[in-house]
């Protein structure tokens, strides 16, 4: 009888501890918070290639915050990511519409060319919601969006991070600088965002003239132009050793593969946006061999994660691994917003909007991609990163096309692997 009663007070007190034990497990779970996070990148259109890595960085912060919940003035956040396709100018506002709307976001990132980043920025800065942006320079940001960029001013809640003309400007020199060439410049200007910005008055066109070279701008054309004769032709004419331009990578596809056949072959071509994706090179064949482009970011870059602690070589590993597919630029870009994110928080102890955008201003903040400080400028709103500039190569890596660093004079942290080569014909 006795030791029936032991057994039963024995199981009441089993069932006392686990009953106690998944009441501390529910109130444990129940007492970490939510943060509603808006992301806008172009997952389909000419733009892709930018938007491609994002899924996986979503994945990854996902199950990072899940287990390593963002601490905000004593409360625990995880955070949940609604990823919105932006193939478009307009697709990017209406995403970002929807997403301060329905979803009542917190804050939103936004990543990718002046066309996505723009209009989701403005649309932050119109209804009030904490917006961090990147991938476009900062004058095609700042200055294209300002109703006088004469006279430019601050905006509340909206904040960028990447590298500024002056830089790209500076590398592309030093890449032509290594190869001899006429000082003779041929430049390839789409009528979008990006080519009006590289194209204006803070852009290509003094820089070039400060440095005497004689250029050849046949004009902004369309994106989505099927023939660029005319202007391979006038680059003939002129006998344009140099090639500069900012399209969209198929617009660059066609243009090149139209130049190589028409017998247009400069000895030198620093290409932006178009060039900054493996996909893009690969397409050019053997043509693509030695083309030249800035370089945000890659493997060698010497800076970690604020969040995970991975180096920039460990987390392009990672990504090789997770999507058996080679990394790209913009993968640095991706997960730093969510370094930039988590910090803003935690800087404001509060998930108040018009806290968290002051935070903002005033953030410092090391990061994957280099260390980022909006009281440093160069104008408000904006943190700059380091550049390099980089060849495609083939057979580097493992890969059918890899990126070389050529030039670090505006990010001189960064190691040179080889000297720019020039352009070869087959």
């Amino acid at each position: 009888m006795v030791e029936n009663r032991r057994k039963v007070l024995v199981g009441a007190l089993c069932s006392a501890l686990i009953l106690s034990l998944t009441t501390m497990g529910h109130a444990a779970a129940s007492s970490v918070k939510t943060l509603e996070i808006g992301y806008v990148s172009p997952q389909t259109g000419p733009l892709a290639g930018f938007g491609e890595v994002d899924k996986y960085e979503v994945a990854q912060m996902t199950t990072y915050f899940k287990a390593h919940p963002i601490s905000i003035g004593g409360a625990q956040y995880n955070v949940n990511v609604t990823l919105k396709d932006a193939p478009t100018s307009a697709a990017a506002a209406a995403a970002a519409q929807d997403l301060i709307n329905n979803k009542n976001v917190d804050l939103i990132l936004a990543s990718s060319t002046p066309d996505i980043v723009n209009p989701v920025a403005d649309q932050c800065e119109a209804n009030a919601v904490p917006c961090i942006t990147t991938v476009a320079p900062w004058q095609a940001y700042f200055l294209g969006r300002q109703k006088n960029p004469a006279k430019p001013v601050p905006f509340k809640w909206t904040y960028h991070f990447f590298w500024g003309l002056e830089d790209v400007i500076s590398t592309y020199q030093n890449i032509w600088s290594q190869i001899p060439n006429n000082s003779k410049a041929g430049t390839i200007w789409p009528n979008d965002p990006d080519g009006q910005a590289w194209s204006g008055d803070h852009g290509f066109p003094p820089a070039l003239a400060a440095l005497k070279f004689t250029t050849t701008n046949p004009g902004l054309y369309a994106d989505g132009n099927q023939d660029f004769t005319s202007q391979i032709s006038a680059f003939k004419k002129a006998k344009d050793d140099v090639l500069l331009g900012v399209p969209i990578p198929p617009d660059f596809t066609t243009f090149w593969n139209q130049a190589v056949q028409q017998g247009y072959h400069p000895k030198v071509a620093t290409i932006g946006k178009a060039l900054l994706f493996p996909s893009s090179v690969e397409a050019l064949g053997t043509n693509g061999q030695n083309l030249s482009t800035e370089m945000w970011w890659g493997p060698t870059f010497p800076f970690t994660s604020s969040l995970t602690g991975q180096s920039a070589a460990q987390l392009v590993s990672a990504y090789e691994s997770a999507t058996k597919k080679q990394w790209s630029q913009p993968l640095g870009f991706s997960h730093a917003l969510f370094e930039v994110m988590a910090a803003a928080f935690k800087a404001a102890g509060t998930i108040d909007k018009t806290k968290v955008a002051k935070a903002l201003s005033k953030l410092k903040v090391n990061t994957i991609v280099g260390s980022l400080d909006w009281t440093k400028g160069p104008v408000p709103n904006v943190a700059k990163t380091p550049l390099a500039g980089a060849q495609w190569r083939a057979g580097i890596n493992g890969h059918k096309y890899d990126l070389v660093v050529v030039s670090n004079v505006a990010g001189k942290m960064i190691p040179v692997a080889g000297k720019a080569q020039a352009l070869t014909y087959k």
